[in-house]
């Protein structure tokens, strides 16, 4: 088994949204922000490869939203979905299957795209099965006020129509070695993978702990629609993590790709951070 990071660029979300009740006195010294209150984010994705299997987990934004939307978000960088895959050889031809942690805007904007007139959407992985966890589904299509503007349905309802859309739950195994865990504390059905590997598990953190700095219990998203449930969610896999040495991979830290744990008196704590390919 391979695993890569792929990084689909970096964006801008307000600094107070991702660190809810934590004062800024605090969060500006781990992620400082720029004079709107703006912090940068990256948008880091997972490559399995196992034999003929070619597994995504989450895919950026996407490139097909308005010049007005990216305004809002100030996508950045140099990074793309494509420019990254191809780093390593591959094409958004040669996936076999994307996994989907949760349907908000910028973990699945990636998996949809225009056909070549622009007249028509269709799924930007033709030869994969999509993956997305039955409830969440449900959730994201017939979205509550609060997460509708990060529910778009042109980046989710193509999925279904294109035939491709498989359910999975917290017992489903994509392949041996990676399984789910279930959190509903960010949105409802959010799937975190947990891959096995020879040199070790990988805990794929997506909006539950969305970066290093998060890794306090309290220090929980305003975007969360159950922070309470966020909290008590990362207390049990933090504990699940220190007693299995899982690696956590960080879907939105700007700087750390993985890091390893600790326990120390304030709590579990990072050991030391390392780049996914140092490892794997």
């Amino acid at each position: 088994m391979n695993l890569y990071s792929i990084n689909t660029g970096h964006f801008k979300l307000d600094g107070g949204a991702m660190f809810g009740v934590v004062p800024k006195s605090i969060w500006h010294k781990l992620n400082p922000a720029d004079e709107n209150n703006m912090c940068s984010w990256a948008l880091r994705c997972l490559l399995v490869q196992e034999g003929n299997r070619l597994i995504l987990i989450d895919n950026g934004m996407g490139e097909k939203q308005d010049a007005k939307f990216f305004g809002y978000y100030y996508l950045h960088g140099n990074d793309t979905l494509e420019k990254s895959l191809n780093k390593y050889g591959f094409t958004r031809d040669d996936i076999t299957d994307v996994v989907l942690t949760h349907l908000h805007f910028d973990h699945c904007g990636g998996s949809i795209t225009y056909n070549s007139d622009r007249t028509k959407l269709e799924p930007a992985f033709k030869n994969a099965l999509f993956y997305c966890n039955e409830k969440h589904w449900e959730w994201a299509t017939v979205p509550n006020a609060r997460e509708k503007a990060s529910f778009l349905k042109e980046n989710i309802l193509p999925i279904k129509e294109s035939g491709q859309l498989q359910y999975i739950n917290s017992a489903s195994e994509i392949i041996p070695g990676f399984t789910f865990l279930e959190v509903n504390g960010h949105t409802q059905g959010m799937m975190l993978p947990v891959i096995k590997h020879d040199k070790g598990t990988i805990a794929y953190m997506a909006d539950l702990i969305p970066s290093a700095a998060h890794l306090p219990l309290p220090y929980v998203m305003a975007y969360d629609t159950k922070p309470l449930e966020t909290l008590k969610e990362k207390e049990i896999i933090l504990n699940k993590a220190m007693e299995n040495n899982w690696v956590l991979f960080f879907e939105h830290d700007p700087a750390v790709e993985c890091i390893a744990l600790e326990r120390t008196e304030k709590g579990i704590r990072k050991k030391e951070s390392f780049s996914l390919h140092e490892i794997w």
